[in-house]
């Protein structure tokens, strides 16, 4: 993710008034009564010209302000200090306050933008949500962009500490990919939770200001200005959401009662009972949001190939350069551009030693002109081979959509940015493996099919729910049905209705729990995850097609086909210069997200969960 362009950062607009400018009239001067009154002074009508001469202005200080904002964030990712937090806050608050400004002005073109080119409307439509403008007042507005600097460093720096011996994110994460004892993994999840409770006290106050912005600009709060950059209504795209959750919740339900049976045999019924949610360490995941960590815990046929590269990315020594450059070999192979050479000069690749750096995986074109890096601490397993992937999925979108005008570099929407490096990664099958050496043999038959398809399903059908959830919570906290009293209380109800899961121990309101997941402190909107799950299987479905591979969906991979990068590249480089309908039709030939291609991937799987599921009692 890039945590700075439109579309990736909290999409808040500043206060502004609607319509068109009001004549002012002039007093008249004090004169004889046979003088005559002058008329009122008008000001001009706005012209075509003078929006398009606006919109090529707005650019190029657009240009000038989020390069400066996402230098600064750069800096205050991979080394996080104070004086590094606080150039970040002061860069935030200039590109806030130019949009404040920007969109002001703006409003005097409302009267002819029917008049005008599509594209001078598009642009003018997009600054109104094209990132976080300052509030009305100043001091609001240092005070928003200093609490975002601040949650998301105390979150990069953030360690569990017992006496003193302190362990950060990704010290604990390695608990959870090996341990399998409940009562260390129990230690683990309490103590990186404990960061949220720190951060409360910032988020209830950035919720507030944020808020004041979004009511000023007309709408009714953070989460509807966020629902409404899907070119539908928010009401619109909620029922959208709602549609696609229903498409695949029978799927995830099935999951959830097979792996809740097998997690109970193993821990027993005190840890895990075999009825009802399941609690949230026992996943394999910090935040049980994907479950392959307990794979070997549910593999359905023991004695075939296992679909984790983790042990031959560690016996062929793997570093972090050999897996970025695996991945970007996918991306070539399919005819487009190998990255630049600075990408390999200014990524952070690597924990640095001696300073706090933020590690979760994010992709950036720090200079919006090909300036492509990722920031990761990379480690020599499965899980960060996908991620590069889908980092580099980012990367992608930037490097095809860097030379078109601010506003349009960005995704057709912040689904499609999370979608494509996903959509490429699943190509990662057994055979592709196979040919670039991490698998000595692939699985044949039946049961090798199921097995690979239960390890994805831990990733992406687990998922679902959880992708919905955590923005559920927020637009309810935005919209105010959930007071900050009721904050923690009311992320545990969305995560046991959606999800069936529940915390291991007893949580209150002094702990802040959904602060503990970086997109909360980082205030990133996190549907998207949720829309490019099902996007990427979309897309996917489209390009093997084009590839010429009529076989099952979860066989195919379109590694080498040039056909299929096109297509790539086709849909990449419109950015978000055009509506997603139509950016999701140059790839698939079809207007509307659509679930069926998940389903019909996950089909085998599916019909072999029904077998084993029979005579359970599931759901929670």
């Amino acid at each position: 993710m890039r945590t700075l362009t439109p579309s990736f950062l909290s999409l808040v607009l500043v206060a502004a008034c609607g319509g068109a400018a009001v004549p002012t009239p002039v007093a008249p001067t004090p004169v004889e009564p046979a003088a005559v009154v002058e008329p009122a002074v008008v000001e001009p009508a706005a012209t075509v010209e003078e929006a398009r001469a606006f919109v090529a202005e707005t650019d190029r200080e657009l240009r000038r302000l989020w390069v400066a904002q996402a230098e600064a964030e750069w800096e205050k990712n991979t080394n996080i200090t104070p004086a590094t937090e606080d150039a970040a806050a002061k860069a935030s608050v200039a590109a806030m306050t130019f949009l404040k400004e920007a969109i002001l002005r703006s409003r005097r073109f409302d009267a002819i933008l029917a008049a005008a080119d599509e594209d001078t409307r598009r642009q003018i439509a997009l600054l109104r949500i094209a990132g976080i403008p300052a509030p009305a007042d100043p001091a609001q507005a240092e005070e928003l962009a200093m609490l975002g600097a601040r949650m998301e460093g105390m979150y990069g720096k953030g360690k569990a500490c017992e006496g003193e011996k302190c362990r950060d994110l990704g010290d604990l994460e390695d608990v959870f990919a090996k341990s399998r004892d409940p009562k260390e993994l129990l230690s683990a999840w309490t103590g990186w939770h404990g960061v949220g409770a720190e951060i409360r006290p910032l988020y209830s106050r950035f919720v507030e200001l944020t808020n004041i912005a979004a009511k000023g600009a007309g709408f009714a709060d953070v989460g509807d200005l966020w629902r409404s950059g899907y070119d539908m209504t928010p009401a619109e795209f909620e029922a959208e959401v709602e549609r696609l959750w229903q498409q695949v919740r029978p799927l995830y339900e099935k999951l959830h009662c097979y792996t809740r049976r097998k997690l109970s045999k193993a821990y027993g019924a005190d840890v895990v009972a075999p009825t009802g949610p399941m609690p949230a360490h026992v996943l394999g995941n910090m935040w049980a949001q994907a479950w392959g960590g307990v794979y070997p815990m549910l593999e359905p046929h023991a004695k075939q190939v296992s679909p984790d590269v983790t042990p031959a990315l560690v016996k062929q020594k793997y570093d972090h350069l050999r897996m970025v450059q695996l991945a970007e070999g996918f991306f070539t192979s399919l005819g487009l551009d190998a990255l630049p050479k600075t990408f390999y000069e200014r990524s952070m690749f690597l924990k640095p030693e001696g300073r706090d750096v933020v590690c979760h995986a994010s992709a950036w074109d720090v200079g919006y002109n090909g300036d492509l890096r990722i920031k990761m601490c990379i480690k020599p397993n499965q899980d960060d081979l996908v991620t590069i992937h889908h980092e580099l999925g980012h990367n992608y979108y930037y490097q095809y959509y860097f030379t078109r005008p601010m506003l349009y570099q960005a995704g057709a929407h912040d689904g499609f940015h999370e979608a494509i490096g996903d959509t490429i990664a699943l190509s990662i099958t057994p055979s592709y493996l196979k040919k670039v050496g991490l698998l000595a043999k692939t699985g044949v038959g039946e049961k090798a099919a199921i097995n690979q398809l239960m390890f994805l399903a831990l990733d992406k059908v687990a998922f679902l729910p959880f992708g919905l959830a955590l923005d559920k919570w927020r637009w309810d906290v935005y919209a105010g049905k959930v007071a900050p009293a009721q904050y923690n209380a009311h992320w545990w109800e969305l995560r046991r209705r959606y999800q069936g899961i529940v915390p291991p121990v007893v949580r209150t309101e002094e702990n802040f729990d959904p602060g503990a997941k970086y997109h909360v402190p980082a205030n990133v909107p996190y549907v998207r995850y949720f829309l490019a799950h099902v996007l990427q299987f979309q897309l996917h479905r489209a390009l093997c097609k084009v590839a010429g591979q009529n076989g099952p969906l979860h066989e195919c991979s379109i590694h080498g086909s040039k056909p299929a990068g096109d297509k790539m590249k086709a849909l990449l480089s419109l950015g978000a210069s055009r509506p997603w309908p139509e950016a999701l039709e140059v790839v698939t030939g079809q207007r509307q997200m659509d679930a069926t291609a998940m389903l019909e991937y996950f089909a085998p799987l599916s019909k072999w969960l029904d077998e084993q599921n029979s005579g359970q009692t599931c759901g929670w």
